[in-house]
């Protein structure tokens, strides 16, 4: 036990350990298993030498005990975040939840409501995206996905797996009575008596031992949507600040699905309207945060409202800016050129693995080459990787194969960092996500190049041209950020192709 007072805003709780007990033990004794390093379970508590409550949490978690004695504010307000007022925001560890790792109880859809609630509370606490119901032919696998990443959390019995299915399905929407054809639902979840909710996306999917099911989870804390945040290099945060400031054009976000692109949009749009007063308006599929003073139009699943009908409606409403989803085809991106030429600021996404490849991907949708000359004003490609954790992490050198790996040899002996695990990351070692961007602003010269087409602005060519200009690649801005202790080798190696 350390003499220090944990801080517990500074850690990473594991639900898998803080949900195996009580709310009514953790409230009362003031108690919290929060991660296990080593075989030892810690537990954060108010009075380290309190044995009756240390003893009660050591029967749930069945492992040896390390106490951290806590700072009182910090511990109660991770109390309330994993059980809310009064416990009310988290299922009781006796109401049917565990025994070990199987539901306790009768396995009928009996248990299916404390069940789920401790599933969506358990992907609230260890802040995850998704929740991953996977049936397997003799028990059904509970995975979240956090930081990117898939963690397991638990198993149940697969008798279990029909009522939890059927609860999910009644709270989004859906068909109980399907179970041979996929389907798609939504609903908003609220926890216990604080005022905090989540929107929630669900798909179910027929397998060989019984229906699978996502859930993602889509409302998180936008106050921290902001760009300072996203990790930019101040390089980086200069061109693209500069960027939206422009009164109209196109600004494109390049990168593969779950790579980061419609949260910097958000931070994007946050930065303009709290500089001025702007008629800002989204058309989104789904809409994934919530943003006071912008207007969030959502795509309609039966096609009543597409992106290219809403954005064609869009812009009778004289919007500043219009932030769209994604250009996924040619109508989108006919009239995302033609409101960037009319005087509004266009934000989107597409898919494409870099910046330069925008051009290309534009112009096989049909767009002319003199259009996206005189419309786009920035193309930003983009990753996620996982945090170091800055407590924990160990120095290192680069090994040579790494380097050559990273397209650079001659990085090889630096200083650079892996993952060790603590008490503050749950004992992963590595903790929340940064971006890597790389970024092609597009001024007058490089707008003649994209106009002349084949003298000039093929892929290769303009590839070679960023690095005529200086402009830092993805695996640039990676190497900096490995070196900078911000980020491993294997997570950059994993996000991004080298070429």
């Amino acid at each position: 036990m350390t003499n220090d007072l944990l801080n517990l805003d500074e850690v990473r709780i594991d639900p898998a350990w803080a949900l195996k007990v009580p709310a009514t033990l953790a409230l009362r004794r003031l108690v919290l298993p929060f991660a296990a390093v080593d075989g030892r379970v810690y537990v954060a508590c108010a009075d380290a030498e309190d044995r009756a409550a240390l003893e009660a949490v050591e029967r749930c978690v069945r492992l040896p005990l390390c106490p951290q004695a806590a700072e009182p504010a910090s511990l109660r307000r991770a109390l309330n975040r994993v059980f809310g007022a009064g416990g009310a925001a988290a299922p009781s560890a006796t109401a049917g939840r565990v025994r070990g790792t199987e539901v306790a109880g009768d396995e009928s859809g009996e248990d299916a409501v404390p069940l789920c609630d401790e599933l969506m509370h358990a992907a609230l606490v260890r802040q995850a995206s998704d929740i991953h119901i996977d049936p397997e032919e003799k028990h059904v696998q509970i995975r979240l996905r956090v930081d990117g990443v898939l963690e397991r959390y638990r198993t149940f019995p697969s008798a279990a797996l029909s009522g939890v299915v059927s609860r999910f399905k009644v709270l989004g929407g859906m068909d109980i009575a399907e179970k041979r054809a996929p389907q798609d639902g939504g609903f908003t979840h609220r926890f216990g008596q604080s005022n905090q909710s989540i929107d929630v996306r669900l798909a179910s999917l027929p397998t060989k031992y019984g229906e699978r099911m996502t859930i993602r989870l889509l409302a998180l804390q936008t106050e921290s949507l902001t760009l300072e945040r996203l990790g930019m290099s101040e390089r980086d945060l200069v061109c693209f600040s500069e960027a939206i400031e422009k009164p109209h054009g196109l600004i494109l976000l390049t990168g593969p699905t779950g790579s980061g692109k419609t949260t910097t949009l958000y931070a994007a749009l946050r930065r303009l309207i709290g500089g001025r007063e702007l008629n800002v308006i989204t058309i989104e599929d789904p809409i994934e945060y919530g943003i006071s003073g912008v207007a969030q139009v959502e795509v309609d699943t039966a096609d009543k409202v597409t992106f290219g009908k809403a954005l064609r409606s869009v812009l009778r409403h004289d919007p500043d800016v219009v932030m769209i989803g994604e250009i996924r085809d040619a109508e989108t991106a006919d009239v995302a050129i033609k409101a960037a030429l009319t005087g509004h600021l266009v934000f989107s996404t597409l898919h494409t693995n870099s910046a330069p490849s925008v051009v290309t991907r534009l112009v096989d949708m049909g767009v002319e080459r003199y259009l996206i000359a005189a419309t786009l004003r920035l193309a930003v490609a983009q990753r996620l990787v996982r945090r170091l954790c800055a407590r924990c992490r160990r120095e290192r050198e680069l090994l040579p194969s790494e380097a050559a790996a990273l397209g650079n040899p001659a990085a090889a002996g630096a200083a650079v960092y892996e993952p060790a695990g603590c008490l503050y990351c749950a004992n992963r070692g590595l903790v929340g996500r940064l971006g890597l961007f790389e970024m092609l602003p597009v001024d007058e010269a490089l707008s003649r190049r994209i106009a002349d087409g084949a003298e000039g602005a093929d892929e290769g060519e303009m590839i070679g041209e960023i690095g005529r200009r200086g402009v830092s690649r993805l695996v640039d801005d990676a190497l900096e950020k490995i070196r900078g202790g911000q980020t491993t080798v294997q997570e950059v190696l994993t996000a991004v192709t080298v070429w």
